[in-house]
């Protein structure tokens, strides 16, 4: 009986004190936040730092870059949780101009192909950051993701979500088009971080199999700069796995040179330790080309 006693007073006990640490259900159910994917049991148990709030920084629904003040420091980590994403389109992905220097002009993304009226979809989960006309991209949709990337679907015909609005992968968020600055019906497809645009093919496979190269990517300078890349083909990918890798690639890639008044080819050559001819390849000029103060130039 005394034992029967003892163990009756610890359960109350125990109760007592579950009653008295409720867990602040409002913040759990903010349509603001994202709740980690589990049991409806253990969602009962979340706490605080369970929590992911993609809004707490530079969240702006009225700009299309709210982080033109950020500095960025390389190489760039990215953690995906998945090995696939939603594919945007429903048609076989072909893409028509790629992310790279075009026309005397940065290409911050990748055209695919549609019929204005198709839909569009998000590739993963997120919240709708941005939802309105841009100046070249039309009408334009930003969704920002759980690991901070934020996709851009550019030259919409029609709107069907709005800012703030809580997206889910594979979710319809409009149509195809051709608003804007555009030649045609097509999607501009655009991958950022932190307001930096970053090569798409270098994460993600346009095939029909919407896979993501790796779990976990280190970004370097290199693939976020247009002008490394030609539009019209697929530069040569070199994923980095580790921190280390990346750093080591970052200090070797390609420097930018900006000429300046009474530049001469031989001049900037003495300067960066190079010759006339490597310049000249490397940036497809020829020797008597004219250069014009504040061109730049690719300096292996």
């Amino acid at each position: 009986m005394k034992s029967l006693f003892s163990t009756i007073i610890i359960i109350t006990m125990t109760l007592c004190g579950y009653c008295q640490s409720p867990i602040n259900s409002e913040k759990l159910k903010s349509k603001d936040t994202f709740l980690l994917k589990r049991s409806p049991t253990v969602i009962d148990s979340l706490t605080l730092d369970n929590v992911i709030d993609i809004k707490a920084d530079y969240w702006n629904t009225a700009v299309f870059n709210p982080y033109r003040n950020k500095k960025i420091e390389f190489p760039i980590r990215l953690k995906f949780s998945d090995s696939s994403y939603s594919s945007p389109i429903t048609r076989n992905k072909v893409i028509t101009s790629r992310f790279g220097w075009r026309n005397g002009r940065g290409h911050h993304g990748i055209d695919i192909d549609l019929i204005t009226g198709d839909s569009i979809f998000s590739m993963f989960d997120g919240i709708v950051r941005f939802a309105k006309y841009s100046t070249g991209h039309g009408k334009t949709i930003v969704i920002r993701h759980y690991n901070g990337l934020e996709t851009v679907y550019a030259h919409l015909s029609k709107y069907a979500v709005k800012a703030n609005d809580t997206i889910k992968q594979g979710q319809y968020i409009g149509h195809g088009g051709a608003s804007g600055n555009a030649r045609g019906s097509h999607l501009h497809l655009g991958i950022y971080h932190q307001g930096i645009a970053i090569y798409p093919e270098y994460l993600f496979e346009f095939g029909k199999n919407n896979n993501i190269r790796a779990k976990e990517i280190w970004i370097t300078k290199k693939w976020t700069l247009a002008y490394l890349h030609n539009s019209k083909k697929q530069s040569v990918l070199n994923l980095f796995a580790t921190k280390k890798e990346a750093q080591v690639a970052h200090k070797r890639e390609k420097k930018i040179y900006t000429v300046k008044r009474g530049d001469t080819l031989s001049r900037i050559a003495l300067r960066n330790n190079t010759s006339i001819t490597s310049i000249c390849k490397t940036n497809y000029i020829k020797s008597s080309s004219v250069l014009k103060i504040g061109q730049k130039l690719i300096i292996k």
